[in-house]
C-alpha cells in the first residue's frame, strides 16, 4: 500500500470506533468501486432511496448503480423534467426507506459537519427516512469542529458555487466572505453528534472524493 493508502487505513480505524460511541454504524472501503458496492449491499431489495445535491454519490456512480440493480424504488431529482417535479422527489426523501448524502466534513472523533444552501439535505439527514447513509471520502476528514466547519465554509462552499448559476462574494475570488448574499449557500449548518435509534450509518471511502 501507498504512505496515503496505510494512513487512510489506520485514520478509518479511528474514525470508525468513534462513530461507534455515537450509535453510528460505520464501514472502511479503500475504492469507490467498493463504496457502491457497499450501498448496494446495505439497500434490502425493494426499497425506496433517494440522495441529497451530493458530488460524492454522483461522481462515484451510486445513482446509475441503483437504476441499473433494477430492484429499488428510485427518486432521482436529476431526471426531473423541471422545478416543480424535483421539489416532488425532495419531498419524497422524508417518507423513503434510504436517504443517501456525503458530508463537507467529519471531525477525528466522529462528528459529521454539513452546511446547506436550502436546507432539503440537512433537513433529510435529521428527521424522515428511515436510514440515512453518508457516503465520506478520507480527504474530507479534519480534527475537530473548527477545523470541519473551516473545510465547509472555505474549502467546500466556494468550489460548490462553480456549479450553480449564482453571485456570491466566494464564487468570484474563491474565499468565504461569511457572506449574507441572497446566493448564499451556508445558510443552514447541522453538526450530527449522535443517531437516535441507529437510523445513520457511515461508510468511509479511502480515495478523495467529492469537494
Amino acid at each position: 500500500m501507498s504512505p496515503i493508502e496505510i494512513r487512510n487505513e489506520k485514520a478509518a480505524g479511528k474514525v470508525i470506533k468513534n462513530l461507534a460511541r455515537r450509535n453510528i454504524e460505520a464501514f472502511y472501503c479503500p475504492t469507490a468501486r467498493e463504496a457502491v458496492e457497499k450501498v448496494l449491499e446495505m439497500i434490502p431489495q425493494g426499497s425506496s432511496v433517494t440522495w441529497g445535491g451530493s458530488m460524492s454519490i454522483r461522481d462515484i456512480g451510486i445513482p446509475a448503480a441503483l437504476a441499473k440493480a433494477g430492484r429499488y424504488e428510485v427518486y432521482d431529482r436529476d431526471k426531473a423534467p423541471d422545478r416543480a417535479a424535483a421539489t416532488e422527489i425532495y419531498l419524497k426523501a422524508f417518507t423513503c426507506d434510504y436517504y443517501l448524502s456525503s458530508a463537507n466534513a467529519i471531525t477525528e472523533d466522529g462528528v459529521i459537519v454539513n452546511i446547506d444552501g436550502t436546507g432539503n439535505r440537512v433537513a433529510a439527514i435529521t428527521f424522515g427516512p428511515r436510514n440515512v447513509v453518508f457516503v465520506i471520502g478520507m480527504n474530507k476528514l479534519t480534527q475537530d469542529i473548527d477545523s470541519a466547519l473551516a473545510r465547509a465554509r472555505s474549502l467546500a462552499a466556494p468550489v460548490n458555487t462553480a456549479r450553480f448559476d449564482i453571485q456570491t462574494p466566494c464564487k468570484i475570488d474563491g474565499v468565504c466572505h461569511n457572506c449574507l448574499s441572497d446566493d448564499c449557500i451556508c445558510n443552514y449548518i447541522h453538526y450530527l453528534r449522535h443517531s437516535p435509534k441507529g437510523k445513520h450509518k457511515v461508510i468511509l471511502v479511502g480515495e478523495s472524493i467529492g469537494y
